[in-house]
């Protein structure tokens, strides 16, 4: 049975991603709405949360350094530390990210691949104690791995913290249970600035329906609106 997922963002009221791009408010500041953002993190109480490429690379800010001897690189699993209690999880098709050691913010990591990464990458991987899953489709089987994720490291509650790429798949396939958002006094506006959710022209319409579970105010002017995510229920036959 796969995690339960809280696709959680800190927004502006149009949808903006990056506060360093936002008007300013007089009732709060960037410092201020992330220190709402992370007190949020906290009290969804997560046993994992989850990334994307792009933004794992931001905080991982590693550089490549293969081992000399790659022929080791176990497949399609490495749990470096089954027993870890709370964890940092990636999805990198390619396998371009790296790692200079095995946890971040005290979460160990776990690397979520596709089929075509190479043995180099993995025993680079294994070397930085950093634990992977490979699938076995050039694509990552998110919904076969989360109930893997599962069921070997007991994961239950997984915060989504993606971009929106990520965000937007996971939330078509069906795999988010409820959508968290911090909403700050602030607007982007920029023609082609990043969203918090994206999925191709076809947007997410016939894909998800959204049900208020609550709408709270917290302070320097931000709001925090929770929705459960549910897949449209099938129209009646006529």
């Amino acid at each position: 049975m796969r995690p339960h997922v809280i696709c959680l963002m800190l927004t502006s009221p149009d949808g903006g991603l990056h506060p360093s791009q936002w008007t300013s408010s007089p009732d709060g500041s960037r410092a201020d709405w992330s220190a709402l953002y992370e007190k949020a993190h906290e009290n969804h109480a997560g046993d994992a949360w989850l990334v994307g490429r792009e933004t794992m690379a931001e905080i991982s800010k590693a550089e490549p350094h293969p081992p000399s001897d790659p022929s080791s690189a176990k497949r399609p699993i490495h749990f470096a530390e089954p027993g870890a209690k709370s964890f940092a999880i990636a999805l990198d098709r390619s396998g371009k990210l790296h790692f200079s050691k095995a946890d971040l913010y005290g979460d160990h990591v776990v690397v979520l691949l596709g089929s075509g990464v190479s043995d180099a990458h993995l025993a680079e991987l294994e070397a930085d104690g950093v634990s992977y899953v490979v699938s076995d489709i050039p694509d990552i089987d998110v919904g076969g791995v989360l109930d893997l994720l599962s069921r070997q490291l007991g994961i239950k509650r997984l915060i989504l913290e993606g971009g929106a790429n990520v965000n937007g798949r996971l939330i078509a396939e069906g795999f988010v249970d409820e959508l968290s958002l911090i909403v700050a006094p602030a607007l982007d506006a920029r023609l082609g600035g990043d969203r918090f959710v994206e999925f191709g022209a076809q947007g997410l319409a016939g894909k998800v329906e959204l049900s208020l579970i609550s709408c709270d105010r917290l302070d320097n002017g931000a709001v925090h609106l929770r929705y459960a995510m549910a897949k449209p229920s099938p129209s009646p036959a006529t």
